[in-house]
């Protein structure tokens, strides 16, 4: 084959062409820092580019923005438990001191205002939100816990409990004793306000979450109770368990009524009276119940052959007016209000805790959130009006005490006789109430510590969440720098290789230029 000049300018041409897109695609890598401008440039580093930048920017989201949300959440929750604790810690001192026998009045009035600055800060901890979201609310994150204002809005709710939530109570009836004024005592206006018109009875009762509830609907009781044959033998199906059946008071029959009385109409004393009686006390939110009714619920157990849990006693009841600082039912209990129903699976035995998680690595979730009824029990506010409503009692029979031996001591006659008459009540009284009252602080110390060990479970699994977010934050720094080193050993060009390559590429370039150029000048005509 001949080679004419042609051929050899075209092949010259051709070359310094290749050279120049091979400096080209240095220059670019050098000015972008990538192996690759374009897919095609390289498919496999291509693919693999993309599966590392997808890596990369999940591990980014859990690391830089899902964790320290997290973070942040569970910090927010702590703190608010933790002064949780404290204040119930608070509580325990005061029932502490109220159990002492040998209170002065000044030292009751003391523990009183405690109590309730106290009373007031427990649900106010329990409104802590972060950035703006309720943290203890559960799903409903843009409802505070308690109502903040007045409010009228029927809510029928249904508490489900079991028989440790029926108390053994005393009631000291007073009489007249504290409806009088200081300048009634000696007046013939009190004859009979004696000793035997100061009473002291123990009762039964159930005590609602809520107190000033709507008189004008009569509670129901549901529990179950085991079938029973002729004999009254227990029914059981074909496979021998035990067959139950749902019981509500009131019944259906009227064999079982209850009966709504205000507690200035003493339904105390009517309770203890008749062993079959359930009565519905409003303005206190209790049901007062006889010594059969309280017999026939204690007798509910739960069998373990079953299933489903046979020792709920369920009770709904209504309440109607709503004052700033109320616990709002929805987030604790099954309850309607306004046609919208909240919390039904808790009546199936379905109920889902409503638990807020965040995506803090690959396939792996954590729980940030702590719900009121795991550590504000409604049952701390209702505890302390109890310990408050029994030590005002006592501040006022002393009250009354001090006006009837003031007026004594100027007194003579039948003037005396009768106010000494009065002050042997009083004294009674006061007896009763400072025995009543230094029992229910006893026993306000071990209710507290049931509370506070509640509050110090959650402190302790908030914190136990925070550890293990911590470790998890800590591996996603890891895989972050790892993904990020795969990435840029996949995608980005060593500056130093590609700088030699190009200074190379166009001492190449302008050698091919000038072999080239001196190739060309050579024709046929130089050889004639």
């Amino acid at each position: 084959m001949r080679i004419t000049n042609k051929i050899i300018q075209n092949n010259n041409l051709n070359n310094i062409n290749t050279n120049k897109i091979y400096q080209d695609k240095l220059s670019t890598q050098m000015s972008t820092q990538k192996k690759i401008n374009r897919p095609s440039d390289d498919p496999v580093v291509a693919i693999r580019a993309l599966r590392l930048r997808s890596s990369v920017s999940e591990v980014t989201q859990y690391y830089s923005k899902n964790i320290p949300d997290a973070e942040s959440w569970l910090s927010v929750t702590e703190d608010a438990l933790k002064n949780l604790t404290e204040v119930i810690t608070s509580m325990i001192e005061q029932c502490t001191k109220g159990s002492n026998g040998d209170l002065k009045t000044t030292d009751r009035e003391i523990i009183l205002e405690q109590l309730q600055a106290l009373a007031d800060e427990v649900y106010t901890t329990g409104d802590a939100d972060y950035a703006g979201r309720y943290v203890f609310t559960g799903y409903r994150t843009d409802t505070a816990l308690r109502f903040d204002k007045a409010e009228t809005r029927n809510y029928t709710i249904t508490e489900q409990l079991d028989n440790s939530a029926i108390e053994l109570m005393t009631k000291v009836n007073t009489g007249d004793l504290l409806s009088w004024t200081g300048n009634n005592f000696g007046s013939t206006e009190m004859d009979g306000l004696d000793e035997s018109a100061i009473t002291s009875v123990d009762v039964y009762r159930i005590r609602l979450a809520y107190s000033d509830c709507y008189e004008g609907y009569t509670p129901s009781i549901s529990f179950k109770q085991q079938r029973t044959d002729g004999a009254g033998n227990g029914v059981v199906d074909a496979d021998g368990n035990p067959v139950y059946d749902t019981v509500t008071w009131p019944s259906a029959d009227g064999s079982v009524q209850i009966q709504t009385m205000h507690s200035y109409q003493d339904p105390y004393t009517a309770v203890s009276q008749d062993p079959d009686a359930i009565i519905y006390v409003p303005e206190t939110g209790e049901l007062l119940l006889g010594s059969n009714r309280y017999e026939t619920l204690m007798a509910v157990r739960d069998n373990v052959i079953t299933a489903t849990d046979e020792s709920e006693i369920r009770i709904t009841y209504q309440k109607e007016e709503w004052i700033a600082g109320n616990l709002r039912p929805e987030h604790y209990f099954a309850c309607e209000a306004d046609g919208i129903a909240y919390n039904q699976s808790y009546l199936t035995g379905n109920a889902e805790r409503q638990d807020i998680e965040y995506d803090v690595g690959f396939n792996q979730t954590i729980r940030v959130n702590s719900t009121a009824d795991e550590c504000f029990d409604p049952g701390i506010g209702r505890t302390v009006d109890d310990l408050i409503t029994a030590m005002q009692n006592v501040l006022d029979i002393e009250s009354v005490k001090a006006a009837i031996e003031t007026k004594l001591e100027n007194a003579s006659g039948a003037d005396a006789e009768r106010l000494q008459t009065q002050l042997d009540a009083a004294e009674k009284a006061y007896t009763l109430a400072k025995d009543k009252c230094q029992k229910m602080f006893e026993s306000g110390i071990t209710t507290f510590q049931g509370y506070l060990d509640a509050a110090n479970l959650s402190v302790t699994n908030c914190g136990t969440r925070s550890s293990k977010l911590e470790l998890i934050k800590n591996r996603m720094q890891n895989q972050k720098t790892t993904f990020e080193t795969l990435k840029s050993e996949n995608e980005d060009v060593d500056i130093t290789e590609v700088a030699i390559q190009l200074s190379s590429a166009e001492l190449t370039y302008e050698a091919a230029l000038m072999a080239t150029g001196k190739v060309i000048q050579t024709s046929l005509l130089n050889f004639i």
